[in-house]
């Protein structure tokens, strides 16, 4: 899935929040991150899985496992001590434990592995993170609202400033969303993220209609972070 952006399309989108803008006082500011986390905790839980599931499977069967290192060792009638046994168990830990670490330096691995619901925590705690640095109570009407994308994650958040929170339901951003998801399915994240400005701009426009003296509070690009 390609999930680049050119000038030409930071351009487009620029235009799109302008043009939704235009007739709102509402101000929407899209958010791109590349990850809304690094997920070495999830890396490390699954390395320590690995090596707990391989001392597990010794206690088991241990003679199966001694024996198949004899094997492999070629050794003949040999005698397994405590201490040789327990240097086996922290050597076999020890590799596992490395060896799925390292497997998961390959990121789309380590993403594959994080469960659905931590990494729809984690990006709904950047975006809300991203609307408190950047945009709430930044306008005089408290309409500021946050079209956030993570890109590793491939899922979306929509965070409202207080008065139109205050109006419009959550659910009513579940059609945007939709529509900016089905173009980046497609590989066109530009088009997926003008799709949902307009869609929130018209939402907006029902609401908070532009007013005579309202004035661009907010610069109209893209945040890339």
């Amino acid at each position: 899935m390609n999930l680049t952006l050119a000038d030409a399309d930071r351009t487009r989108i620029a235009k799109a929040i302008h043009a939704a803008e235009a007739q709102t006082s509402g101000e929407i500011v899209p958010v791109l991150a590349e990850s809304s986390d690094g997920y070495e905790y999830i890396a490390l839980l699954w390395s320590a899985l690995i090596a707990m599931l391989a001392l597990a499977a010794l206690a088991v069967a241990p003679h199966f496992y001694l024996a198949l290192v004899d094997r492999v060792m070629g050794w003949w009638g040999h005698e397994w001590q405590p201490r040789a046994v327990l240097t086996l168990a922290l050597a076999v830990a020890t590799v596992k434990f490395t060896a799925m670490w390292l497997l998961q330096l390959w990121r789309p691995l380590r993403l594959a592995l994080v469960p659905g619901p931590v990494k729809h925590a984690r990006v709904r705690a950047r975006a809300v993170a991203a609307f408190r640095l950047g945009t709430e109570r930044r306008t005089v009407g408290t309409t500021g609202i946050v079209i956030y994308l993570s890109r590793a994650e491939r899922r979306a958040e929509i965070v409202a400033d207080a008065a139109i929170a205050g109006k419009v339901s959550p659910q009513t951003w579940a059609e945007p969303m939709a529509a900016m998801l089905a173009e980046i399915r497609n590989d066109r994240l530009a088009d997926g993220l003008i799709a949902a400005i307009g869609q929130v701009g018209a939402v907006l426009a029902a609401h908070f209609p532009r007013g005579e003296h309202d004035t661009n509070e907010l610069p109209d690009r893209l945040i890339e972070v």
